[in-house]
């Protein structure tokens, strides 16, 4: 497989990205998520760049790219301003399918649910990652009746996602995961993921860095959208792929989101959190599956759809 690096300016970092497969082929974006690094993505990428140009990306904090100084550079819309500035490094303009696992998916969101990249994402798969503001409205009782048997299983279902998520709370106390990381968790992530989630992954050599790093993703959003979210609607088509075994993120997060969503694919799996590692194979059989039904079209094009429906 040849891979290129390249080095993408995001205004306050740099990134590092790796692009492989043919110059020609339809543009397919790859979000990592916490506490992985691009690396991550290697075994769906052989998978995929014989009929895509794949591109990954070290997110900011994570890899071979560069820290923000400040808690701030980690937020939602600043995560989605370097997609962008990755996308128009590498896809000569052309609109791309876009894949996200864990915190990849959370802050793909911010994207696919932005008017600023309407007509830029040919199609969307979610992994295992919701969209903050979808479920905080959900917990709300927003998009479904709020009483009854519906709004009991409502509840029922969140109280389950809040018991799965006990490592968020975590993840906000002070210097408690930092110590823990350091104390010798991020040097046995490779363990932890052999022994609870069945995959083998060679050992990243910046683990404890994207630790560290990545915990500035929950410190700068979850609080904030969990009391301030926002009404959004996705601009592109989205497909979920759910693992039922996933030990962090609950089947329930991804039902019920018409409201935002519209007509939207949802495929449940029998496998666990880290499925990208586990079925790379399965995996990228269903995004090219529902890329293929969703092929990108000129930008041109869609604006002027848009103009002529109005």
């Amino acid at each position: 497989m040849i891979r290129d690096t390249l080095v993408v300016d995001a205004g306050d970092v740099r990134l590092a990205v790796y692009v492989s497969g043919p110059r020609d082929a339809p543009p397919l974006i790859l979000v990592h998520g916490y506490p992985d690094s691009a690396a991550v993505w290697e075994p769906l990428r052989a998978q995929l760049d014989a009929r895509y140009r794949v591109i990954a990306y070290d997110v900011r904090g994570a890899g071979g790219s560069e820290a923000p100084t400040q808690r701030a550079g980690y937020r939602l819309e600043q995560l989605a301003a370097d997609l962008a500035a990755v996308a128009d490094a590498t896809c000569a303009g052309r609109p791309f399918h876009l894949v996200g696992h864990d915190w990849g998916s959370i802050q793909s969101w911010e994207a696919v649910t932005s008017d600023a990249f309407a007509g830029r994402i040919a199609s969307f798969t979610s992994i295992s990652g919701p969209c903050l503001d979808h479920a905080a409205l959900g917990l709300r009782g927003h998009g479904a009746p709020p009483s009854g048997l519906h709004g009991v299983r409502r509840f029922a279902s969140g109280l389950r996602q809040m018991i799965k998520s006990w490592y968020i709370f975590v993840f906000h106390l002070p210097l408690v995961p930092e110590l823990a990381w350091r104390a010798g968790l991020a040097r046995g992530w490779p363990l932890w993921l052999r022994l609870f989630e069945r995959v083998r992954h060679a050992r990243d050599p910046a683990q404890l860095r994207n630790c560290i790093n990545g915990l500035n993703l929950y410190r700068a959003n979850f609080i904030d959208r969990l009391f301030h979210p926002r009404t959004r609607r996705a601009h592109a088509p989205v497909q979920f792929i759910v693992p039922l075994r996933d030990r962090y993120v609950g089947p329930a997060l991804s039902l019920g989101l018409e409201t935002w969503l519209g007509d939207y694919t949802r495929e449940t799996i029998d496998a666990g959190h880290w499925v990208v590692l586990r079925d790379p194979v399965d995996i990228a059989a269903r995004i090219d599956r529902f890329a293929a039904q969703h092929p990108a079209r000129d930008r041109a094009h869609h604006v002027g759809a848009v103009a002529a429906s109005t």
